[in-house]
């Protein structure tokens, strides 16, 4: 018997028995590759997808290492070196030195007035916008799933009663609404001559933008969900006696998960952008904790004299936001079973 010549190792002629038609040849290596590995092979290839994924992990890794860049970096966000050290600003409270006072010993200059570092105050900046925006992305994409399938699954009244909320809250301005409902619920919580703890302003602005930002996904689920229980595969499970609980986790959940991830790479650079808008606005984070939102809204006072303060906060940002987008628009491609690379 003669071995197979390297052209028919190649493929496999599967012929089927019952007939002896022979069917069409398959290539070695994409049969029994999951999907999840199908996909990860497909978002390797996009070159896009893995240069904006690289910029990700930079800036979160930035976030993580913030403290630790610092201290090797031998300055913190919170010291005023303008005011403690002279020959750093003028009588105008600007750096004495060119470009924002950029040196040899403050890499990104020191910021007018007070004469922080604007390196450290920038780490610490994108580390704090990075952790709301994440947690707050989290809690979106839990509480979408929760609500999107159960109005999905369940049909009937509960489906019509969360589709009108979620449309309720689409509809609603809610950067203008949290605008005005801060003051008011700060007053509240806090006494007037007490000043606001960060963490409470921390946790308000999740709760916040969590409260307005989950109807989105939930919808996007509720309507595959709609789709998918009247599938065969659900049926059977019905059939079999499932439980509930077991058809949700285990028939519809599995089928969700391309959509979910999808939605969660596009929502975090949203979530970004919308708390640094708030903190320009002067809701939200402010002075002196370190905020993305915060350091371009002082550099917006100065940019006439000089635009380096919103340079760095500024590109650091767009670079972010725009990698994000790309790195989710190619999560998606490769998710998809129709993409052709």
């Amino acid at each position: 018997m003669t071995s197979p010549t390297p052209a028919a190792a190649a493929t496999l002629d599967v012929t089927d028995k019952t007939d002896g038609i022979p069917s069409a040849p398959m290539k070695q290596g994409s049969e029994g590759r999951s999907p999840g590995r199908l996909a990860w092979t497909r978002f390797k290839r996009d070159k896009t997808g893995v240069i904006a994924a690289c910029v990700v992990i930079f800036f979160f890794v930035i976030a993580l290492c913030a403290p630790l860049i610092a201290k090797l970096y031998g300055k913190d966000p919170y010291t005023t070196y303008g005011q403690e050290r002279p020959g750093l600003l003028n009588e105008f409270s600007l750096p004495i030195k060119p470009n924002g006072g950029i040196d040899g010993e403050f890499w990104f200059g020191v910021e007018p007035g007070l004469g922080r570092d604007v390196f450290t105050y920038l780490l610490y900046g994108i580390r704090n916008s990075l952790m709301i925006a994440t947690a707050t992305t989290l809690l979106v994409t839990f509480f979408g799933i929760v609500i999107g399938v159960t109005a999905g699954y369940l049909g009937g009244k509960t489906d019509y009663f969360i589709g009108r909320v979620i449309d309720i809250l689409l509809a609603f301005p809610s950067t203008l609404f949290f605008i005005a409902f801060w003051p008011v619920m700060i007053s509240i919580l806090v006494a007037p001559d007490e000043n606001t703890p960060v963490w409470l302003t921390v946790t308000s602005l999740i709760a916040v933008m969590t409260a307005f930002g989950w109807a989105s996904i939930a919808r996007l689920l509720r309507g595959e969900v709609l789709a998918l229980r009247e599938r065969e595969f659900v049926e059977a499970a019905k059939v079999t006696g499932a439980s509930p609980a077991r058809i949700i986790f285990k028939e519809l959940l599995p089928n969700l998960w391309t959509p979910i991830l999808i939605q969660s790479t596009l929502a975090l650079p949203a979530f970004v952008t919308a708390e640094a808008g708030l903190a320009f606005l002067g809701v939200g984070l402010s002075e002196p904790t370190p905020d993305w939102g915060v350091m371009i809204q002082n550099g917006s006072k100065y940019y006439q004299d000089d635009i380096t303060f919103m340079l760095f906060p500024g590109l650091a940002m767009v670079i972010f936001v725009v990698a994000f987008n790309l790195l989710g628009d190619s999560v998606r491609d490769a998710l998809d079973p129709k993409t052709k690379r």
